[in-house]
Parts: structure tokens; C-alpha cells; sequence
């Protein structure tokens, strides 16, 4: 397979993201995206279906923040997180951050918290500042979901308390052409925490895909 990362665009929406990505991204494709990633693979698919022959979708969501209280507590949550990246740097973020993220045996994993950690560092507060605006007016994927015709795969730590396994599973009764993979003994970041598990689960979904393309 002819395999290419896709850096995230400058775009303050999913939309926009997902359009940035397709002005670069071969005329036909299969999509791969994990957490926020993922739900910019739905916006893609909603701009252009004819374009993509394959959707993997890790560790994510497809419904928009909820309206009243609990929505409410979600853009204090993220603000708060964005006030420590604007004011203490974004790798003090990221060490609140990660605390929830990962299975809670691999905290006392160094290196695998340090490449989380150093990931993140790569980035600035402006650039963490429109992810959140982009996630915190995220559209409704439900319809994407369920118009999805070609071969889909979600795959999902079994301890992921960000993104859980409820949500997946929600996620695949809505897609009729789409299979479940859960990874043990790994929380939000199953493809660093378990990268050999979450292959597995890929290479099973690239060869349904082949015979599409």
C-alpha cells in the first residue's frame, strides 16, 4: 500500500479540515483517522463519498457536543485545558491531559508517556486553540455513518473512558458495511499503547478493501 500521513490543516472547523485535507489527498483513497482524525475521515467522506473506498475510524465519535449543562461542562473542560497550554506551555497540558487517556497500567510506562508527550509538544496553544473550537462545533455524523457503502472498520481500547466502546458499538449499528475491533488492555491512545493490536485490525481491514479499489 502506498501509505501517507496526513498533517492536520490550519482550518478552525471539521469541515474546513476535512476539505484541506482532500485539496492534497489522491483523486481515490482508503482513510485511516484516530480520535479527532477520524472525525475529520467522516467529513471527507460527507464532501466527497465517491472519492474514498475505505474508512478506519480509532478511538473516536460521531455525534455533536449536547446542548444544555452537559454541553456546557465540555467547553469548560477543554477551555480549562486550553488555559493551562496558553499559560504553562502545551506540554504541561499534555501531562494533564494524558493522565486519562491511556490505559491506566501504561502511566508508569516512560516511554510510551514521553512519545505522547512529545507529540503533543510539536504543537502550539493556537494550534490546540482550533482543535477545540473545531471539536467544540463539531456537525452530526450519524448520516455519514449510515450511508457508508464500502468496507469500515472501528477500532477501539477496551479502556478507552474518552472514547469508549459504547460509543463504537453505537457507531457500527449505524454503518451496515462496518466491523468492530476492540484492543485489550488499552485505553484513547490503543495505537500507541497496543501498535502490534491495532495493525492486526488494520491489515484485516485493508485486505476487505483491496478488492474495491
Amino acid at each position: 500500500m502506498d501509505c501517507h500521513v496526513a498533517e492536520q490543516g490550519n482550518a478552525r472547523t471539521l469541515t474546513g479540515l476535512a476539505q484541506q485535507l482532500l485539496e492534497k489527498a489522491p483523486d481515490h483513497m482508503l482513510l485511516a483517522g484516530h480520535s479527532m482524525g477520524a472525525r475529520i475521515v467522516l467529513e471527507a467522506v460527507r464532501l466527497a463519498p465517491e472519492r474514498i473506498h475505505g474508512v478506519a475510524l480509532m478511538d473516536t465519535g460521531y455525534l455533536p457536543r449536547l446542548a444544555g449543562e452537559a454541553g456546557a461542562q465540555e467547553e469548560r473542560n477543554r477551555m480549562a485545558l486550553l488555559e493551562v497550554a496558553q499559560t504553562q506551555g502545551v506540554l504541561a497540558m499534555a501531562k494533564v491531559w494524558a493522565q486519562g487517556m491511556v490505559h491506566p497500567d501504561r502511566l508508569s510506562d516512560n516511554a510510551l508517556m514521553d512519545d505522547i508527550l512529545h507529540m503533543f509538544a510539536q504543537k502550539s496553544a493556537h494550534d490546540f486553540e482550533r482543535q477545540i473550537h473545531a471539536l467544540l462545533n463539531r456537525p452530526d455524523a450519524s448520516s455519514v455513518l449510515q450511508a457508508l457503502k464500502v468496507p469500515t472498520v472501528m477500532v477501539c481500547g477496551q479502556q478507552d473512558a474518552w472514547s469508549p466502546p459504547a460509543q463504537h458499538v453505537a457507531m457500527q449499528q449505524l454503518s451496515p458495511h462496518s466491523s468492530l475491533d476492540l484492543i485489550a488492555d488499552a485505553g484513547h491512545m490503543a495505537p500507541m499503547e497496543q501498535p502490534q493490536a491495532v495493525a492486526k485490525a488494520l491489515r484485516a481491514w485493508l485486505q476487505k478493501c483491496l478488492p474495491k479499489i
